[in-house]
């Protein structure tokens, strides 16, 4: 298995439970954390509340709790470095080569957090089925892979988990009045609409957080623009940025690969309201639940009657 990210974790030891062994190849290690399947707090929340307030109560709860671990690694990345070797060498014990395999050279949150459910990934390693190993690849090889030490990691099966590439709108090219319509060139507005596109949304999720959260903030605040416009008669609109002090910064302050790889490709993010993209479901939640729609950025318009438009 070469790659050690998200993909890498979940099949580890899946694959384990079958195969004779299954090594993971790393040219460089990443942060892993064990989460449990089963939430106490969670349960007893079920318990006690009716079935809505329940399910409220427990998303804020994973919502903050998440916020919180993310906040700390980002102000204090000594120690969350050190709370987080610590949690790994409590699962893999003493003996464990931690420092080789599990200390990343960037800081927590540089790139994303690998969790491990129930602690499966780990599991694997501790009954002997599965290994880490952490070098580079010098070629393939008849018998599998040959790396920079010398060392030959024979494999029958070799499965590439090393990392997904962006496709800025899936791969669609968009043209606006027969000009191509370029993201990069575009800033971002609320995190949802690019200046000067008409009738055009896009959802970019959270990186620190569960993805949907940020997917749900955006539809409804999509579905407000709708409603807004069916109810005085609007056909277009788009967001205009006319503010001089709002300057270009990067849309995802991450060093991940998959982002490094698209980063010339990816819209603006502005500098202030309403075109600052933030990774922050607080912020977010308040900004587009709450922030009004003729803010003089979004502009509205009929479009003009064609001449020979047919009747429906």
């Amino acid at each position: 298995m070469i790659g050690s990210g998200a993909t890498a974790v979940t099949l580890v030891p899946a694959m384990a439970e079958t195969a004779a062994k299954v090594t993971m190849l790393q040219r460089s290690p990443s942060y892993f954390v064990s989460l449990g399947r089963n939430d106490p707090i969670a349960k007893l929340l079920r318990k006690a509340l009716p079935e809505k307030p329940a399910f409220d109560a427990i998303r804020w709860k994973n919502t903050l709790m998440f916020m919180a671990f993310h906040q700390f690694c980002r102000r204090f990345p000594d120690q969350a470095r050190a709370l987080l070797k610590r949690g790994v060498r409590a699962e893999l014990g003493d003996d464990f080569d931690i420092e080789t395999h599990f200390n990343p050279k960037y800081e927590p949150w540089d790139e994303r957090v690998c969790f491990v459910p129930d602690g499966d990934f780990f599991k694997a390693i501790r009954s002997g089925k599965a290994e880490v190993v952490t070098d580079e690849i010098e070629t393939f090889t008849e018998k599998g892979i040959k790396l920079r030490s010398g060392r030959e990691l024979e494999a029958d099966l070799i499965v590439s988990a090393t990392g997904l590439n962006v496709v800025m709108l899936g791969g669609a090219t968009a043209t606006i009045d027969g000009e191509r319509f370029d993201p990069s060139q575009k800033f971002f507005y609320r995190g949802a609409m690019f200046d000067d596109v008409p009738n055009f949304a896009l959802v970019v999720g959270y990186t620190n957080a569960t993805w949907t959260l940020k997917v749900d903030l955006v539809h409804q605040y999509v579905c407000r623009i709708l409603n807004y416009m069916r109810e005085r008669g609007f056909d277009e609109v788009r967001p205009v940025l006319d503010d001089p002090e709002v300057r270009p910064r990067e849309l995802i302050e991450m060093t991940s690969g998959y982002i490094a790889r698209v980063r010339d490709q990816l819209p603006k993010n502005g500098s202030k309201k309403p075109w600052k993209l933030y990774q922050n479901y607080i912020l977010d939640r308040v900004m587009l639940k709450r922030a009004r729609l003729d803010d003089g950025a979004l502009r509205f318009a009929r479009r003009a009657a064609r001449v020979g438009r047919k009747a429906a």
